[in-house]
């Protein structure tokens, strides 16, 4: 009877089918990606330009006030005191809020990628009758004798170009962070 039961348990585990993907591959390769992420970038350089006319503002009043203090009574010097520490206020509640408001934006334009990407998953493993899916980069380990990559088929699925690849994302968003630098200067 154990003999049996053991049978019965080896004989369950090898109809068990494991399956694992690169989920961060999917996600930030959609073509709703590319769109989410120019969105954001967008709205960062807005941001970026409103901030800098803040700054810039903060800059010339400041170089007022060290040109013409002396002349000042102290009234006057007071005021321009209080309006130099409100525009610096006035900066520092800008970068939280606006900081803020980016990440907010940025998870909103992205939750719904995330749930197109695993919907997708969950359909593939159920057409091929897998009981886990898991996710290839926090996994210690992945026999894949074992395990089938979903990757291929969730990013045909997906759309997502063959030529596309997250080393290729990489070099074009550095190559737009460079870009943006260069511009900014």
């Amino acid at each position: 009877m154990i003999a049996a039961a053991a049978l019965m348990t080896v004989a369950a585990s090898a109809q068990q089918k494991f399956a694992h993907v690169n989920f961060n591959e999917l996600v930030q390769l959609m073509p709703e990606a590319y769109s989410a992420r120019e969105t954001i970038s967008a709205a960062q350089k807005e941001a970026s330009e409103a901030y800098q006319t803040m700054v810039e503002e903060f800059q010339t009043k400041y170089s007022q006030y060290q040109q013409k203090a002396a002349t000042w009574t102290a009234a006057i010097k007071e005021n321009k005191e209080k309006e130099l520490a409100d525009i610096q206020t006035r900066i520092q509640e800008f970068e939280q809020s606006v900081q803020q408001e980016l990440q907010q934006k940025q998870q909103q334009l992205m939750a719904p990628i995330y749930q197109k990407a695993n919907e997708q998953v969950q359909a593939l493993a159920k057409a091929g009758g897998y009981i886990y899916v898991f996710d290839a980069t926090s996994v210690l380990y992945i026999d894949a004798t074992q395990s089938k990559d979903l990757t291929p088929d969730a990013r045909k699925a997906l759309g997502i170009a063959d030529d596309k690849t997250l080393e290729g994302l990489q070099q074009e968003l550095q190559a737009q962070a460079q870009a943006q630098a260069g511009a900014q200067q």
